[in-house]
């Protein structure tokens, strides 16, 4: 066969030399709507700008945030800290005069300005207003497109993603393995809060009630328990070792996971996998607890940890250590859609966590499918359109995290 680049008098050397030398000077010519420009600023290259952010509280406890752009195009977040709503709404208005007549297709740009600006970085309010931000932009970015945004990070990893429903007994776990899920969290059952070191009762009653799970739903259902940080390292030791013969598929938050050191020594002592990850804030975050090996899986939550921008990068970092990411989410379905194009572009994902498939929020929900899975979105930007009939009567709310005592001697408890 003749080569495409053998032509009379020209030989395959100097076509190839030809065809670089024209992208070559494609490289050092950058046409005016390219970024070249003064130091420190965009040179424009559209017309798209910002004009204003708007929140809505939105039942049970949510916050949903619109991002308007002077060409129509609205961009969803969710930028929700339970039970600080009205601060987060607050951080987000302090926020807007920056984004105000900015490009919205800058969006890692704009994640290090909000983020590195502020001088005080991170935390669970700032960066809980900047991850539903960077929601609603690269929802904006995908539609300004017309592709999905797991297309802008490489196109999908999967077509499906696995989801998981909830669970506190039996009865609860063969509704939901009729439903479809094959995926199932449950909770440490209690009759009180635990106290720092635990009787032979309470270890009990909390594995019958698992063990009943386990029997219930068989031995192909998978079936995490999270112990929700309220439980001591003291009794975490104990439950864990109990709960080892019903294989659950990970403990998460056996404890508070401030004391890294103290998540490591728990993740040593049994062969379960140890999950954490909600209440741990951007890669800088997460660094340590990888590096230690305090979990083997992580649970960042795209609400709290930096938005999208911020989820992939820390799930490159856990992917070098054999880490898979299982992204918590007890939100909504804006929520849930940034989790399946996080999953949808990434190869390390486990599974995704939800509590609204949408319906009665969006105008065309998420479906279970039979295989415990929901489909990768399709349309553009996230994929979602709110349904602005339905949640009308769904605006406002005044929800408060629990305020749980010893009922004992009246100290605080974690709930």
């Amino acid at each position: 066969m003749q080569s495409p680049f053998k032509k009379p008098g020209v030989s395959r050397r100097s076509a190839i030399q030809s065809v670089l030398g024209i992208a070559g000077m494609g490289t050092m010519m950058l046409p005016e709507s390219s970024y070249a420009g003064h130091p420190g600023r965009f040179r424009d290259y559209g017309k798209v700008k910002i004009t204003r952010l708007e929140t809505f509280l939105i039942k049970p406890r949510w916050i949903f945030l619109k991002i308007h752009t002077d060409v129509g195009v609205v961009g969803l977040g969710e930028p929700l800290l339970e039970g600080r709503a009205l601060t987060i709404q607050t951080a987000i208005k302090e926020v807007e005069p920056y984004l105000i007549g900015k490009d919205p297709r800058h969006v890692v740009h704009h994640w290090q300005a909000i983020y590195r600006h502020a001088f005080y970085r991170g935390g669970p309010i700032l960066t809980s207003a900047l991850s539903g931000i960077d929601h609603a932009l690269w929802d904006i970015k995908g539609k300004l497109l017309n592709v999905p945004v797991y297309e802008l990070f490489g196109g999908p990893t999967r077509d499906r993603v696995r989801i998981y429903g909830r669970a506190a007994n039996a009865e609860d776990i063969r509704k939901r393995k009729a439903e479809g899920f094959t995926v199932i969290k449950t909770g440490v059952a209690k009759q009180n809060p635990a106290n720092i070191v635990e009787n032979p009762k309470f270890i009990q009653y909390a594995v019958d009630n698992f063990a009943s799970l386990r029997e219930a739903g068989g031995p192909e259902m998978d079936i995490g328990i999270d112990f929700h940080g309220a439980i001591s390292p003291q009794t975490a030791k104990v439950l864990i070792k109990q709960l080892e013969p019903y294989q659950p598929m990970f403990v998460e938050e056996p404890c508070q996971a401030q004391n890294v050191d103290t998540m490591v020594d728990i993740a040593r002592g049994t062969h379960l996998p140890i999950a954490t990850g909600e209440r741990i804030f951007t890669k800088w975050g997460f660094r340590e607890i990888l590096e230690k090996g305090a979990a083997s899986i992580i649970q960042p939550d795209l609400c709290h940890a930096g938005g999208l921008t911020e989820g992939r990068l820390i799930a490159g970092m856990a992917e070098a250590y054999y880490v898979p990411i299982a992204p918590h989410n007890p939100m909504g379905p804006i929520s849930l859609a940034v989790g399946l194009h996080l999953a949808a572009s990434v190869p390390n994902f486990l599974v995704q966590e939800q509590v609204s498939l949408g319906e009665g929020y969006l105008k065309n929900p998420f479906k279970l499918e039979k295989d415990g899975t929901v489909l990768i979105p399709k349309g553009p930007g996230l994929g979602i359109e709110l349904d602005e009939a339905q949640i009308k009567d769904k605006i406002g709310h005044d929800w408060k995290n629990p305020e749980p005592y010893n009922a004992l001697d009246g100290s605080v408890v974690d709930w």
